[in-house]
């Protein structure tokens, strides 16, 4: 899928909750979370696996006035599962130390040494977490957002003195490998939209030298955009001159000059303007705040459009496809293309009215 989408005429923006997702799992492999994983996941499975085990779990949940939940078992593909099913035992030790104890069973329990090692697991990957679900939103703008949210990865991750070495470890792994997924997204499209965003445009996401960069980039965007909206040059012969201004003589110059100046003039005059603009509120909607003031903003309006509209993830998408999977069924095979995509439209619909 992304060879094909590169071989396409538009611009390709990767998804970044995968990479993320890649990330997590390079940083996990080796850094001293994989035995004390392991032993989870025989403990998870043995209640997964057996019905009358699991409900002796839950009988013993309802003992102890805990919620009656059942446990997670982390599937690769399943984003965020590893750091479900660690929240799932933290929440159950008790309840689970109770109920392997009186079935005298060969799963061994987590040592008090091992849980604090899935507490400071569950730590690590709680803001990774956060950012996947915030990126993979389709309600709110989510392309121009990227940056910020791995900016806060990164700094979250920097080793402290009091990190054990595993934990060292993992944040070394974690920085270094997101950097090398970071590189190979579309960096300019997501600069680009990250200085179109008015929570953001103060770009603090960015080192200082790139500051500069992205602001000629958004310049020629707007130099292009009104290159592309000019009158064409039959339209231009069609037009009578245009008289000499009087100052055009006493400054010596020439009308094209003293056009391309105003043209330069008045891009760098939109660019300034906006800029000058003060900061949204984070909870505000970009698309809202660019519809507000496109009259102000004629030219950066259009272009915000563009650039805000593209998802950071492919997480919508595949919302669809589960939701046809759910259609879809061995008992509902005879189902015609039609009828399938108005269910799936319906379902769609009814759920973002719900919400």
């Amino acid at each position: 899928m992304v060879a094909a989408a590169r071989l396409l005429p538009f611009e390709h923006v990767p998804c970044t909750a995968h990479s993320l997702q890649r990330t997590i799992a390079v940083s996990l492999h080796d850094s001293g979370f994989e035995s004390v994983l392991a032993k989870c996941r025989k403990i998870v499975g043995h209640f997964k696996h057996s019905p009358s085990n699991a409900q002796e779990l839950g009988e013993q949940q309802v003992a102890l006035g805990q919620k009656q939940e059942s446990l997670v078992q982390d599937i690769a593909t399943r984003w965020n599962s590893t750091l479900e099913m660690v929240k799932r035992i933290q929440r159950n030790k008790s309840a689970l130390t109770t109920t392997l104890a009186q079935q005298k069973s060969n799963i061994a329990m987590l040592t008090a040494q091992e849980l604090d090692k899935l507490q400071k697991l569950e730590d690590l990957l709680e803001p990774c977490r956060y950012v996947t679900e915030l990126l993979g939103g389709e309600q709110y703008v989510s392309c121009s957002v990227v940056l910020p949210a791995l900016c806060h990865l990164v700094r979250v991750m920097e080793p402290s003195d009091d990190d054990p070495i595993y934990v060292v470890k993992f944040k070394t792994v974690f920085t270094k490998d997101l950097a090398k997924r970071k590189d190979s997204t579309n960096l300019p499209w997501l600069k680009i939209a990250t200085a179109l965003d008015p929570r953001f445009k103060d770009l603090k996401c960015l080192p200082k030298d790139e500051r500069s960069e992205v602001w000629a980039s958004v310049s020629n965007l707007v130099m292009g955009e009104r290159s592309a909206q000019q009158p064409s040059a039959e339209t231009t012969e069609k037009q009578p001159p245009k008289k000499r201004r009087m100052s055009v003589f006493l400054l010596g110059s020439s009308d094209t000059d003293t056009d391309e100046d105003d043209g330069e003039e008045s891009i760098k005059q939109c660019v300034d303007r906006y800029k000058a603009e003060p900061k949204m509120d984070m909870e505000g909607c970009p698309l809202q705040w660019w519809s507000k003031r496109e009259g102000a903003h004629a030219w950066l309006a259009n272009i915000a459009r563009r650039y805000l509209s593209t998802p950071a993830t492919t997480v919508p998408c595949e919302r669809l496809f589960s939701l046809s999977g759910h259609i879809i069924q061995k008992k509902r095979a005879a189902l015609s293309p039609d009828n399938v995509n108005r269910l799936v439209c319906l379902s769609n619909w009814l759920n973002v009215k719900v919400d």
